[in-house]
């Protein structure tokens, strides 16, 4: 492969954006860090809801949900997006339905298509090459999550919303990873309630899924630029309290990156630009729903447009196949470093060492992305240094 090459995927990055993989990775990196570091340091990858893998960890989830009658699990297929195939469920009989393979008619309830036919369905970006030809003669139905439900949602307007941040892995070995300032809450159409677990509209917040609610206004959307998301939190609970919120947040992207450091095959040619889907709770804690392969690039309105094609824009120069950077910038357009084999100080010139004094983390995630000015300053200094040395 020539030099120049770059490719958009590594080739094993199912191991993070499949759901069932993601979970597996994470639950063994917690046992790793509490052997290694104890349990204070493993308690930083308590960022997930409690999950089972089904059909094969069936009887565990049994042994769990008989524990805590009534609440509420939602079932996620592990290789589906936009919503498709997810359902709650408060009753053992649900589940029962769905493993003898007749789910279907749930499924058809909160999809806005007909169901399909109950094999894997493995959508671009998500492929798993080492399982495809293994599943066409086994289960009868598809791979799924059983996922303990978050029913404390912090609330916008009664509205329940996720968070959609995109983090960029140049490589894994050593770990290099931005985050990108700008991002967006999505929200559902409807009130938010636990009395109706049926209503898709009020538990999923994919675009996909609200675009086709009654209700949706298309010049409106459903989304908050993260900036607008993080300027509210800051007016109804303080500065401190959002600066908390946001360091759990980055904590959440370099342990999840760090679970499959030593699984994902590193290739100098290749990158990953991830969307990250993170829930709030009414304590202000994050969890992790689900790390996208192939975040929709698709538009929802004029400010949606813009922000993305931005992304994209910021990420092919990250990126840099014409070889213009140095590999010292901290930042490049709304392109953070925020890990690079190790973390990242904000101060410049600042040792890259979390013990020494006030460290503070190279992340502005939902601050001011002044991206023009700074990649104008950043290409003409380049553009300065490299006639000076010619």
């Amino acid at each position: 492969m020539d030099e120049h090459v770059r490719i958009s995927h590594f080739r094993n990055h199912y191991e993070l954006t499949r759901k069932n993989y993601m979970v597996k990775n994470l639950k063994r990196f917690r046992r790793q860090l509490e052997r290694e570091a104890g349990k204070l340091e493993a308690a930083k990858c308590d960022f997930f809801p409690k999950t089972f893998e089904m059909p094969c960890e069936y009887h565990l989830f049994v042994e769990e949900f008989r524990k805590h009658p009534g609440i509420t699990w939602i079932m996620k297929p592990v290789a589906r997006s936009q919503g498709k195939g997810i359902f709650l469920f408060r009753r053992l009989k649900d589940i029962m339905d769905w493993r003898k393979g007749t789910a279907g008619k749930k499924l058809t309830s909160l999809e806005a298509q007909p169901a399909r036919t109950a094999t894997t369905v493995n959508p671009p970006g998500s492929h798993d090459p080492r399982s495809s030809d293994d599943q066409k003669d086994e289960l009868p139905v598809e791979n799924y999550v059983a996922q303990r439900y978050i029913e404390n949602p912090y609330l916008i307007g009664g509205r329940k919303f996720d968070l959609r941040v995109y983090v960029l892995v140049m490589s894994y070995v050593p770990l290099r990873a931005w985050l990108y300032r700008d991002g967006f809450a999505r929200f559902s159409n409807t009130r938010f309630t636990l009395s109706s677990i049926d209503d898709q509209y009020v538990h999923l917040t994919n675009v996909a899924v609200q675009k086709t609610s009654p209700d949706y206004h298309p010049k409106k959307g459903c989304k908050w630029m993260l900036q607008r998301f993080r300027q509210y939190l800051a007016s109804k609970h303080g500065p401190e309290a959002v600066e908390a919120l946001f360091r759990n947040m980055d904590n959440i992207f370099i342990k999840s990156l760090q679970s499959v450091q030593k699984v994902i095959i590193s290739d100098k040619h290749c990158f990953e630009l991830y969307g990250y889907d993170i829930l709030i709770d009414q304590d202000l804690k994050p969890w992790l729903l689900e790390v996208n392969s192939s975040p929709s690039l698709t538009a929802s309105s004029q400010e949606d447009y813009k922000l993305k094609t931005c992304l994209l824009e910021d990420t092919l120069h990250v990126v840099d196949m014409e070889a213009r950077l140095t590999g010292r910038e901290k930042r490049v357009g709304g392109f953070d470093l925020m890990w690079n084999d190790g973390p990242v100080s904000r101060e410049e010139g600042a040792l890259d060492l979390p013990g020494m004094g006030h460290f503070v983390t190279n992340t502005h995630l939902g601050c001011v992305n002044d991206r023009e000015k700074q990649l104008k300053e950043l290409f003409c200094s380049l553009q300065a240094q490299k006639k000076a040395s010619s």
